[in-house]
């Protein structure tokens, strides 16, 4: 485990948590509750440990979203279902993903259970100081289903990750676009996926490149110059830096053995095809180890 553990566990974790983004049972929750499309269901899902916030707030935690595509969700989806309801779903939607994904026999299982036990652990441990979402999925008590405690842990160390990453793009002056722009350049995702998704127009992409061309981050061919590839391997080091302490707290021992166990889990989520080519997550194959 080279590579640090929170970045080893992160591979891991990731697959898991993005099932809520993914799967047809995500989207059969969001549809049930009454809302209008995949993104008022994205808002709705994410957003809800934080309570029937305004889009302005959703924003600035989510970072990359055009204030137009957020404000086209919220706050419309609280009038479909409070934010309570949506958590329930949420649980429900993901019980029955990983049931089906992973099998009985594994989510009824002790290794599995012990999975769930170690990530709430660790999650528990996170100092959700100054990270708005994680704070907020940190907050929620502890389901009693393996499954929903499983994923409910992973989500809150996930946006404990996430908050941590906004607050280095942050700190190095990198705004929304900046940052996607280079981060298709490192190949890590689609520039045209991240862009529509966003709902970033052609000329906000044409500024930013340009910016960070002119700043002698960008190739004249897109690609990162090594300035270019120096700063975004400082980002990935201060995010992972900054996501160590629930880790620390749980110990290399039984990180190890969590790594281990969300590992098939992993390779299963990546072996059924759910994560998009070009997805925003960041997880390529040839980043995450755990899906080789």
């Amino acid at each position: 485990m080279a590579d640090g553990m929170a970045r080893v566990l992160w591979e891991r974790y990731e697959p898991v948590h993005d099932l809520v983004y993914f799967t047809r049972e995500a989207r059969r929750a969001a549809d049930t509750l009454g809302m209008h499309g995949f993104w008022m269901g994205y808002f709705a899902l994410r957003a809800a440990p934080l309570g029937p916030v305004r889009p302005a707030v959703v924003t600035s935690c989510f970072y990359v979203f055009h204030p137009a595509r957020v404000a086209r969700a919220l706050p419309d989806a609280w009038d479909c279902a409070p934010p309570a309801e949506v958590l329930e779903a949420r649980l429900d939607a993901m019980d029955a993903a990983m049931t089906g994904l992973f099998g009985p026999d594994v989510v009824g299982s002790a290794e599995f259970a012990q999975a769930a036990d170690l990530a709430w652990e660790a999650a528990a441990a996170a100092d959700t100081t100054g990270r708005v979402l994680a704070a907020a999925n940190q907050a929620l008590g502890r389901p009693e289903r393996p499954t929903a405690r499983l994923w409910q842990a992973v989500t809150t160390l996930r946006e404990h990750r996430g908050d941590g990453h906004v607050a280095v793009l942050v700190s190095l002056g990198l705004g929304p676009v900046d940052a996607m722009v280079l981060k298709a350049a490192a190949g890590e995702s689609d520039a045209a996926f991240l862009r529509e998704t966003r709902r970033w127009g052609q000329e906000d992409w044409a500024a930013a490149t340009a910016r960070q061309r002119e700043r002698g981050r960008l190739a004249a061919d897109g690609s990162l110059t090594p300035g270019g590839a120096a700063l975004r391997a400082e980002v990935e080091a201060l995010t992972d830096a900054a996501a160590e302490e629930p880790w620390a707290a749980l110990g290399a021992g039984r990180s190890a053995r969590l790594a281990e166990l969300l590992q098939p889990l992993a390779r299963a989520v990546d072996g059924a095809g759910l994560l998009p080519p070009g997805n925003p997550v960041g997880l390529t194959r040839a980043s995450h180890p755990a899906a080789r």
